[in-house]
């Protein structure tokens, strides 16, 4: 069987920020020209933590970094390799053997900070002289800045966990994104006169600030895994008044969650899978004296969430 071949971008993605989106572009924008798939390769897991030890959260699930490339960029394949035995293959054997011989790539791009293989040896300047050997093309993309700021996805993680939530959403390019199973919570929603959704925090991701968000509910089709998006939009948006946190009023303990109040819906949620985007943050979760308090806070937080999309 014929290989197809492949325009390949290199990094690990997370967020798919406006800085990706650069290399991202430029992939679809050469398979395009080449006859080629526009194709992303990433890693199973973060090669900062995984080098430094250190716990850096994910601002995205995997399922959601290939929902975003596919969705905003028109990355047809997404290529995860792992990172344990990436980081022990030689830098030339990478090109040569993974990706030209195994992924049948043609054209590559990478950012202008890549480095790969044994020991980080793999940097730009020897992807590039080794492309051309090979008669492979090459774009090197330079850092990509934002009102003199360069976006990484380090800066945008301090802006989440601030509740700098606008600014994050501008340097991302689309709004903070939870794909995830609505799970049974404690019923809040019925007393308050709003439906619900409840989500759990996939293991790893970032925690945003706690406290509750202007954001938009989007209800995946019957049947399916958190899907890309060829396979939305499914039913939405909703406008939803979503609480992060430990739910102090109804004595949640120390778990975090993740509660949608959704306006102008109706329906059952229980065993669908629902996409959460978060735009604006309004206010710091607090705890209230009753649930009646809580009820009409929410109201309040519902005109305000109308008020922000209609201005958006």
């Amino acid at each position: 069987m014929t290989k197809p071949k492949r325009v390949i971008a290199l990094g690990f993605f997370d967020g798919v920020h406006l800085g990706h989106g650069a290399l991202l572009r430029r992939v679809k924008e050469t398979a395009d020209r080449l006859g080629a798939v526009p194709t992303a390769f990433t890693f199973d897991k973060s090669p900062a933590a995984a080098l430094t030890g250190r716990d850096i959260p994910l601002l995205s699930t995997l399922e959601d970094r290939t929902a975003l490339m596919d969705q905003l960029y028109g990355i047809q394949e997404m290529v995860i390799a792992p990172f344990t035995t990436m980081q022990h293959m030689d830098w030339e054997e990478f090109v040569g053997d993974y990706l030209v011989q195994k992924l049948g790539v043609v054209h590559v791009v990478a950012g202008h900070d890549f480095r790969f293989g044994y020991m980080g040896r793999g940097n730009p300047e020897r992807l590039k002289e080794k492309c051309a050997q090979l008669g492979v093309g090459c774009d090197i993309i330079p850092k990509v800045e934002l009102d003199g700021v360069t976006i990484s996805s380090t800066y945008i993680r301090s802006l989440i966990a601030n509740g700098e939530l606008e600014r994050a959403v501008e340097f991302l390019g689309h709004p903070l994104q939870l794909t995830a199973p609505v799970r049974h919570g404690k019923h809040l929603g019925s007393s308050l006169g709003f439906p619900t959704v409840n989500l759990s925090l996939p293991e790893g991701v970032i925690v945003p600030a706690l406290g509750v968000y202007a954001a938009k509910v989007w209800v995946l089709p019957d049947g399916r895994e958190p899907p890309g998006p060829r396979h939305l939009p499914g039913d939405g948006p909703y406008l939803s008044v979503t609480n992060v946190g430990v739910r102090p009023t109804v004595a949640d303990g120390d778990r975090v969650t993740v509660e949608g109040f959704i306006l102008d819906f109706r329906g059952d949620l229980y065993g669908r899978s629902v996409r959460m985007e978060f735009y604006k943050y309004l206010r710091p979760e607090r705890k209230f004296p009753s649930v009646e308090a809580l009820a009409e806070e929410v109201k309040r937080n519902a005109e305000e969430t109308r008020a922000y999309f209609e201005g958006a």
